[in-house]
Formats: structure tokens, sequence, C-alpha cells
């Protein structure tokens, strides 16, 4: 039975992206099972593992993009014995996820609750689960606090307002002009970074008190002014360098950024107890796969209660793979497109 995937054989931009039809459904091995792709996230990660500017992947060449999937399991490999099949389930699977099948390990595969809708059940194993860990395991925040939130209105951005406003805490967000409504629609406060210095705006919203913990995924030299935006005792958490992964600065400036994340936490002492610290979801599921389960089973029993509610913009067959990766590259989406492998 002939099935599609979108592949790439080369790095580059989004004319690298090519729908290629395979005439045999691969079978999965021991600990595996083949899943019936049901959605397929789209995001800048995609976009940097293409450009083969993502640290945790290099290749080899070629491979299906795809960071994140929702499914049904269709086939199980020897000694599986959860999930079942035809059990839905999601997965972080970093690559393969731009195909109608893929071929998963069980063992960090999580169950969705059957009432949830696919397209807005893979929102959650990127975007809303890094937004949850970074909100509830880098520090405890109680109702009240004041978050930053640099690029709100991205995939993980979005996710951290709708769950600080979940979790009764203040946002800001900055955004482009373009976005600032998404960023209001969560009831956050918006700044146009493009407007004036953001710090300045950021002292002025919190009567120069400044916020108690600022999420920025732009990295590089950006953390410097992020970090300027925190209240004494406040932490910074970088989670990504998009500067570099688009060229704008080099792996030296990137390296830089983590390297002052490093010093402002070890000297927190001498900047009035302010702190930093970087969040990578791949490591941390690696050294705390039982946290990864279970965050992803409780974001889930939020998204099927309604407590939650994913900016899902556009469903599109894998056929417009390349046409969305022009997209995210020029930005300002303003929320999340979602490949539906089935679709005509």
């Amino acid at each position: 039975m002939p099935w599609q995937h979108v592949r790439i054989s080369r790095f580059g931009g989004p004319e690298v992206l090519q729908v290629v039809g395979e005439s045999t459904i691969p079978e999965p091995g021991p600990g595996e099972v083949l899943i019936k792709v049901l959605a397929a996230g789209t995001g800048f990660t995609d976009t940097m593992i293409r450009r083969g500017r993502y640290p945790d992947f290099k290749g080899p060449l070629p491979f299906t993009l795809g960071y994140e999937v929702v499914g049904v399991i269709e086939k199980t490999g020897a000694g599986v014995v959860a999930p079942l099949k035809g059990e839905m389930v999601s997965d972080l699977c970093v690559v393969g996820g731009y195909a109608q099948y893929a071929i998963r390990p069980s063992r960090f595969l999580v169950p969705v609750p059957a009432s949830i809708d696919p397209a807005e059940a893979v929102c959650i194993p990127l975007a809303y689960l890094t937004a949850f860990q970074m909100l509830t395991r880098c520090r405890n925040l109680s109702p009240g606090a004041t978050i930053l939130v640099i690029g709100a209105s991205g995939t993980v951005g979005t996710a951290l307002l709708d769950l600080a406003r979940h979790l009764g805490l203040k946002a800001i967000g900055t955004s482009s002009a373009a976005n600032l409504t998404v960023i209001e629609r969560f009831g956050a406060a918006a700044i146009d970074y493009h407007a004036g210095d953001f710090v300045t705006s950021v002292r002025q919203l919190t009567a120069g008190g400044g916020v108690d913990i600022v999420f920025d995924a732009i990295g590089g030299a950006h953390f410097v002014r992020s970090f300027a935006c925190l209240a004494p005792r406040g932490l910074l958490v970088g989670y990504g360098s998009q500067t570099m992964a688009v060229g704008r600065e080099s792996l030296i400036a990137a390296g830089l950024g983590l390297a002052r994340l490093k010093l402002w936490s070890a000297l927190s002492f001498l900047f009035n107890g302010r702190s930093a610290v970087f969040y990578s979801i791949t490591a941390r599921r690696a050294t705390h796969p039982e946290e990864f389960k279970d965050d992803m089973a409780t974001l889930f029993q939020l998204l099927r209660a309604c407590a939650i509610h994913p900016l899902v913009i556009e469903r599109l067959p894998l056929a417009a793979a390349r046409e969305v990766h022009a997209r995210i590259d020029r930005g300002g989406l303003g929320g999340k497109i979602v490949l539906l492998p089935w679709s005509a």
C-alpha cells in the first residue's frame, strides 16, 4: 500500500522539502510501534533542523522532518506491552513526523484521550510541554507573579500565555505590531518590540520593579536585555538561539549567550539574587522521563477540560509543507499550522 512522507536530502531553504511516495509500509521492530499519523505539528524548530542548525539533530541525510505527532497505533513490535493497537498516542519524535506512517519506540509514547482533536493534541508535546515545564519545573511561581515572554506570538509564546492565564499569573509579551492582538487575547500586556526599547516598557508596566521570570528563545546578546527586565531574585529562562538559527548571529555569539546564563547563575549574589538557566526539552526528557510523561498527561487533561486553548490557525495536507516552512521563515504567524497527512 503506497504512503507518503516529506523528506529532505540536503540542508537549506523550504525548497529542499520533497513529498516522497513509498510502496511498502515499514514493520515495527522490538520495542517499537507503527503509528498512523493523524496530525503533525510544524514550527520554528523544524526550520532549524531543515537548515542544519539544530544542535540536537544533524542527520544523517536523507530524513523525514517533523518534531511532534499524534496518531493511532496500527501495529506493535515484539515486547511492547503498552500502548495497545488502536490507541491514540502522542510523541516528541524530533524527526519523522511529516508522514502518513511513523515507526517510534514505545517507551516515550503518551496516551491521548479519545475525545481530543488530534490537531489540538499535537500542540502539546513540544510547545505546551516546553511552556509548562519552564513555568513549573524551573521555578515555583505563586499566583499573581509576573512573567515576560519574548516573542509571545509564537507557538511556545502563546502556550506560555495560555498556561500563565490558567495558573493565575500576570503576563507581558513582546511581538511585532501585527501580532499584538494575539497577546492581548490571552489577557496579557503587549509590547511592540519595534516601537522602542522593550526593557523600558517592561519597567513602566511593572512600576520599575521588573518581572519575576523572563522566557527568551532569541538567545545570544539578547539575553542581556531580558536579564535587565528581572526583579530582584528574578529568573531568566533561555530556551533557544533563534538569531543563530537564522544566521543573524554566529555560533560564537550564541555560545557567549549561554556562557552569560551560567555566569549569572553562578554569581547571582552579585546581581541582587537574579539568576538564569537554559531549558532544553530533549535534554530534560532524557534525564527526567517520568516527568515528561506526567506533565504530558496533565496537559492532555487540561486540554480535555478546555482549560487551555492551543491556537491552531490552519490545517493543511503534507503537500503544503514547503509553503508552511516559507511562512514560518517569514514569521508573524500568530499560531500553529498543523499538517494532516491523510487529508487530500
